[in-house]
């Protein structure tokens, strides 16, 4: 058992380290669908993407969800602002990169945990502990140095932030796994993209024939670039702790950042490079506090067993003084 247990983990790891270097790397397809322009590109990831999932869950005979959500008009409608919350995220993502800020764009991934928590305090009335509140402090400096260096808000990366923010609030309402809720979103997409392609195309704007077959097989391909990285996801969510994958998460915009600045070779002043300093400092303080307060729990919880064990009696152990 311990070493089959051992294989899972070690399955869930590389699916992390898959999916995660896979939407690191992502900026170096975006590229390669010029002269598409980021809102033909959207639209055609729009419609290869609910083909892919469609085929995945016809192989694996997963339908029953699809009936079940049309009966439920408050989780459709929930389906829908996630649709609606992505599809702003995956456009403002795709016009970054084919505009050569992938640096601005890797901030926003960077930013979105600080982003989730302030949500958490606005919306949900969550209440942070104090390490929490000085990494959050340190995220709201970190834009501004930023704002001061880019001469402008960051908008790029605040608009990638909050959108993904909102859409994970949404998606953990409406509780659909990975693979069925990219698929119930993009079927709320797929008739929009697919009438402003055919539109584009009567106009005679349309990139996905006159570039050749090879373009036409690239931007098919967005399909696949979507719902790859999630399928790997899925596969390691189920096998490793969560605390791992908060910490594999960081794996994308690392990646985007380094090939913003290594591969693209942007810009990054001084003053950049100090608000990039503050950001990873705040990540740095929330995994800290992720981390400590996970191992207390972990060790509370052992020596609840260990009391357990020793009295056989689990009211004594929880509540020693309620005899």
């Amino acid at each position: 058992m311990a070493a089959q247990s051992r294989g899972e983990h070690r399955i869930g790891l590389l699916n992390g380290f898959a999916a995660y270097g896979m939407w690191g790397l992502v900026p170096l397809f975006w590229p390669l669908l010029k002269p598409s322009g980021a809102v033909e590109i959207l639209a055609h990831r729009m419609v290869w993407s609910l083909a892919v999932v469609g085929v995945l869950l016809l192989v694996l005979r997963r339908w029953s969800w699809a009936g079940e959500l049309i009966r439920q008009p408050r989780r459709l409608a929930l389906v829908t602002v996630a649709a609606a919350v992505i599809t702003v995220n995956w456009g403002v993502y795709i016009w970054a990169v084919n505009t050569h800020q992938v640096v601005e764009a890797s901030l926003g991934y960077f930013i979105n945990p600080l982003v989730t928590i302030a949500i958490g305090v606005l919306l949900l009335k969550e209440r942070l502990r104090p390490v929490q509140w000085t990494a959050v402090g340190v995220g709201f400096t970190a834009v501004l140095v930023l704002t001061v260096g880019y001469g402008r808000p960051p908008w790029i990366s605040l608009c990638l932030a909050f959108s993904f923010a909102t859409y994970g609030l949404v998606k953990k309402k409406v509780n659909l796994g990975g693979v069925e809720s990219l698929a119930a979103e993009t079927a709320i997409q797929f008739l929009p993209a697919l009438a402003y392609l055919l539109w584009l195309g009567s106009r005679g704007g349309a990139t996905f024939g006159p570039e050749g077959t090879g373009h036409a097989l690239l931007l098919a391909a967005t399909g696949l670039v979507t719902a790859l990285p999630l399928v790997c996801f899925g596969a390691a969510a189920i096998r490793v702790p969560l605390s791992t994958l908060g910490l594999l998460q960081y794996l994308a915009p690392v990646f985007q950042f380094l090939l913003g600045v290594w591969y693209f070779g942007e810009a990054m002043p001084p003053e950049r490079w100090a608000g990039f300093a503050l950001v990873w400092l705040a990540l740095s303080l929330l995994t800290w506090d992720a981390l400590r307060t996970a191992r207390s729990a972990r060790r509370r919880m052992a020596e609840l067993v260990a009391d357990v064990t020793d009295t056989g009696d689990v009211t004594e152990a929880r509540f020693p003084l309620a005899k």
